[in-house]
This record gives structure tokens, C-alpha cells and sequence, in this order.
């Protein structure tokens, strides 16, 4: 029995030098990779300074075009993420505070964004790597129900995520594979149109107050960020297009932009907008609340 308990010990002695090991090696893999999302882009950088940053979901990674601004005399760029909710959107301006970012206006979708308090899992993985380097990750995250695991068990964050930033992930990260996520200053068109157009259905959407999007109004205050808050374009055959008069009930602050686009030509899906729809409704924001100054 001495000698079985002795070989467990040192089973469980090897396995947990193994996970140190490996959260080492994979941590500093993703310390030196920036180049791979936005968010790896975000925590390698510092010192940055902005006229005009966009964050939101795939409804501003696919449809804000920061060169519209660029030739117009305005530094930008869209920090938009793909399948992101308000809360990873509170915790990337959080991450440009902490990095020293500079910015002197924000554009934030808040539309169907609004209707949930739940965050994206597949976008929290991605901030995991640097749990244990970033004091206002850690701070974002001190409450959900697994954080001591994450924090204090080595390896165990890139084994939740796997699926995020585990073995693949990290060996991509490892030889620098790039993507197109950074390509032309964070936008990414689409270009396919889905023809005949199907309607969105936002009968079963209910705006309500949103922790995080008042998080993201009171670091702006904080830091003397001017927000704008917009609703980004719907087709017209959206079922239940008053979810908008929703929303300005809940946040009257929020501009109304969702009909700055209508024709089916620049959509490619009901939700989402094609390049030349992208172009189209950058021109109406612009033109809204910006001069050019050049």
C-alpha cells in the first residue's frame, strides 16, 4: 500500500510539472504573437492614440471602414469582433485604458447587442492567456463561477478553451500564420449576397439595461472618451423592426442608424452589410457627426 501511495505521489508530482510546464510554453507563445486577432493586437500594444475607435460585434467588424475616416483626416480603427457581446466590448476599452490608449471618440453599436447580459464564451477564451499578466482582465473576471480555477490552476484555462487557444491556436500563434482580422485597419468586408434575402426575425429580442454597456459609458466619462452609440442597418424586411423604438425607450442617448441603410443591394445577409453597404453606411456616420479635416 506505501508503494501505491508513493507511485500516486509521484504520478501526481510528474502531472502537475507537466501542466506548469505547458502553461509556461503556451503563455510565453501567446506573449510574443500579436498578430493573430484584435485582441492579441490590443495587449501588445500601448501608447496608441486614436481619433475614432468602433467596437462592437460583427455588425461593426463588417460594416465601419476605418479608411473612410483615415482620408478624411481621422486616425482610426475597428476593433469590432465577430460574435461579441457588450461585455467583451467593456473589457477591450478597459484593456486600451490599461495600455495607455489615447482616444478621443468612440462609436459603439448598441442595438440587438442590448437584449442580453450574457457574454460570448467563444471571445472570453481569447482573453485567457493573459489572465495572469493583465490586472484588468483579472478584474473583469474576479466573479464568474470558475475564475479561481483559471487563475490558480496551471494549464486549466487552455484546457477549458481548447477549443480557442489550445494546441492549434497556439501553434499557429507559434509560427505567426496570419489572418485577415488585422487587415485593413481591423475591417472585414463581406462580399457575398445572399440572395433572395431572408428576413431577420427580432420578435423574440427585448432591449433592456445592459451592466456593460454602462460600464462603457462610465470609463468614458472617466477618461473624457466622447461616446456615440448607434444602431447599425437591418433590411427592410426585418420582422419586428420596432425592436428600434425598444431600444430608444431603454437608452434615449442612442442614435438611430439602422434604417442609414435600406436596399437589399448592399446587404449580404439581413443582418449584415457587403462592402459597398459598409462604404454606404460609414459615409452616413461620418456625415453625421464628423467634418472632414483635410
Amino acid at each position: 500500500m506505501k508503494r501505491f501511495f508513493q507511485f500516486l505521489g509521484k504520478g501526481l508530482a510528474v502531472l502537475l510539472l507537466t501542466m506548469i510546464v505547458l502553461d509556461v510554453l503556451y503563455t510565453v507563445v501567446y506573449k510574443q504573437s500579436d498578430d493573430r486577432n484584435k485582441i492579441s493586437h490590443l495587449y501588445h500594444s500601448e501608447n496608441q492614440q486614436y481619433d475614432v475607435v468602433f467596437l462592437g460585434s460583427s455588425r461593426v467588424n463588417n460594416h465601419f471602414v476605418p479608411k473612410y475616416f483615415n482620408d478624411r483626416g481621422y486616425k482610426t480603427y475597428n476593433f469590432g469582433i465577430t460574435r461579441s457581446r457588450l461585455e467583451e466590448s467593456a473589457l477591450m476599452l478597459k484593456l486600451m485604458v490599461e495600455r495607455n490608449y489615447v482616444i478621443d471618440t468612440l462609436i459603439l453599436q448598441v442595438d440587438l447587442n442590448i437584449n442580453t447580459n450574457d457574454h460570448s464564451e467563444a471571445i472570453r477564451s481569447l482573453f485567457m492567456p493573459y489572465l495572469h499578466q493583465s490586472k484588468t482582465i483579472r478584474e473583469h473576471y474576479k466573479d464568474i463561477p470558475e475564475y479561481n480555477e483559471l487563475l490558480l490552476v496551471p494549464f486549466y484555462r487552455y484546457m477549458h478553451y481548447d477549443a480557442r487557444i489550445g494546441f492549434r491556436e497556439m501553434y499557429a500563434s507559434l509560427v505567426h500564420k496570419e489572418t485577415n482580422a488585422l487587415h485593413r485597419d481591423g475591417f472585414n468586408a463581406l462580399t457575398k449576397n445572399q440572395r433572395p434575402m431572408v428576413a431577420a426575425d427580432l420578435s423574440k429580442y427585448y432591449p433592456k439595461r445592459n451592466k456593460a454597456y454602462e460600464e462603457i459609458k462610465a470609463v468614458c466619462k472617466a477618461n473624457n472618451i466622447h461616446l456615440i452609440a448607434v444602431t447599425t442597418p437591418m433590411c427592410m424586411s426585418t420582422i419586428n423592426r420596432a425592436y428600434f423604438n425598444h431600444i430608444q425607450k431603454v437608452y434615449p442617448e442612442i442614435y438611430r442608424l439602422e434604417d442609414a441603410v435600406t436596399d437589399d443591394q448592399y446587404f449580404s445577409t439581413c443582418g449584415h452589410l457587403n462592402e459597398k453597404g459598409a462604404i454606404e453606411y460609414t459615409k452616413a456616420v461620418f456625415d453625421q457627426f464628423f467634418k472632414p479635416r483635410n
